[in-house]
């Protein structure tokens, strides 16, 4: 049988359970969040010699906490930010392409999944030269169930490509639509 492995054993911080993360490396990883965006070219680079597949999984492993810890946070304009404009995301509410036709749906799902007393937890994380692969799960901190999951690709070509496509399944248990005081506590 193949040993199985902690996912985050080679990452900044692991985000594959409640409780794992200091206050301290939350704040560190959302101003590297905006670090990284800020290295966002307006063309997406060619991956070659200069800009290798290992360099860019190098850049994916060093970007995914920032990701998980905005997405905790419920930070939309970081979370927005990470996406290049011209965005092909897939997912049963979709095709979206570009960030405005997907913009009020994943306000929903971001307020829903980052609500007080819910933690996102991402149990499995694989990275492969531009791809990432994730899958994640809600829990009510005070019963302990799922309220959401999913399971996701991202293709990011590293810190100066972003996010341009991203493939998404989601399974919302208890809500499709997030109250109106939820949506006021994401940042857009």
């Amino acid at each position: 049988m193949k040993k199985r492995i902690n996912y985050y054993q080679d990452l900044s911080a692991d985000y594959s359970r409640p409780g794992l993360v200091s206050k301290e490396q939350q704040d560190k990883l959302i101003e590297d969040a905006w670090k990284f965006i800020s290295l966002k070219e307006e063309k997406l680079p060619q991956i070659g010699t200069d800009y290798t597949p290992e360099q860019i999984e190098k850049e994916n492993k060093e970007w995914w906490p920032t990701h998980c810890e905005a997405l905790r946070q419920g930070r939309g304009d970081i979370l927005t930010g990470e996406y290049r404009s011209d965005l092909v995301y897939l997912c049963q509410d979709g095709p979206y392409y570009g960030l405005d036709e997907q913009k009020e749906r994943e306000q929903h799902w971001w307020a829903l999944i980052a609500q007080p007393g819910v933690t996102m937890t991402w149990p499995i994380v694989q990275f492969w030269s531009e791809f990432v692969h994730f899958e994640w799960q809600c829990l009510d901190d005070a019963t302990g169930e799922t309220l959401a999951k999913g399971s996701v690709c991202w293709v990011r070509r590293g810190h100066r490509g972003a996010c341009y496509f991203k493939s998404e399944q989601l399974t919302f248990y208890r809500d499709v639509f997030a109250a109106p005081e939820l949506l006021k506590l994401i940042k857009v």
